[in-house]
């Protein structure tokens, strides 16, 4: 296992920020080191690992705010790590690849990564894509807990809504946690099918409106006059609890993921 040095670059963080800590996963090191150089001048601290089968262990263990995962890495491929990962820790993951085909996967609801890189690729991109997926997820609620209010335990597949418990049947769970997981990203019907069903059934589109149906329902039976599950037309689905948008907007900011 190699660490590159947590030093950090001055350009673009002031003097009171935390510098965000991403976790580097490339087994290449000219690769690793461009990564390195460019995400420390932009103010990140960076770390190095070149094995897929060191990642858990190191993310367990120390705190990191994104992972640039590669897909294909010795030891254990970038998709197992991915899965991996989102099962316990909250970490933002770019997944790095040079197969096109493998993108809807990266993105869709079986690993859940929240954005994906394609080699070759512009160091400056790859700054941009880290910043804006930081941007975004940063400050999102520890890995099972999808939303404020909303509590989702894989370990137990149980499902509480401000505090109260949700009867969930297995492919209701796993709807509700796909879409909860990045509040506000719109899924289409096959993305939700392709998690729901892992073993490739054959399902028709309406099958995702009927489970969505049946989850609205219970959902209101905890919060009524509230929807969280919300159509867009010709598209898909979202998840967004707008009663936290309402409340936020009368916080004051503090000082300073169809």
């Amino acid at each position: 296992m190699e660490h590159l040095a947590a030093d950090v670059g001055a350009a673009g963080l002031k003097v009171t920020d935390t510098p965000p800590v991403v976790l580097i996963v490339e087994d290449e090191d000219k690769i690793a080191n461009l990564l390195r150089d460019y995400l420390r001048q932009h103010g990140h601290v960076t770390h190095r690992l070149s094995r897929g089968d060191e990642v858990e262990d190191w993310v367990r263990s120390n705190h990191v705010d994104l992972v640039l995962l590669d897909l294909m890495l010795p030891g254990r491929s970038g998709i197992e790590v991915c899965r991996t990962l989102r099962g316990f820790s909250d970490a933002a993951i770019i997944m790095v690849t040079a197969r096109v085909d493998e993108i809807d996967r990266l993105l869709g609801l079986e690993l859940g990564a929240d954005d994906y890189i394609c080699k070759p690729f512009s160091p400056r991109e790859v700054v941009a894509r880290v910043t804006t997926v930081l941007r975004r997820t940063r400050h999102r609620p520890a890995a099972g807990k999808a939303a404020a209010g909303l509590v989702l335990d894989p370990a137990s597949w149980r499902a509480t809504l401000d505090g109260k418990p949700l009867d969930l049947t297995a492919v209701e769970f796993k709807l509700l946690d796909v879409l909860s997981r990045q509040a506000g990203r719109i899924y289409s019907r096959d993305q939700l099918m392709d998690a729901m069903y892992r073993d490739e059934r054959v399902v028709a589109d309406r099958t995702v409106d009927s489970h969505v149906k049946k989850l609205r329902r219970k959902i209101a039976e905890v919060v009524p006059d509230q929807e969280l599950i919300h159509s867009v037309y010709g598209v898909g689905y979202q998840y967004e609890d707008r009663r936290q948008q309402e409340t936020a907007r009368h916080v004051p900011a503090a000082p300073g993921s169809v």
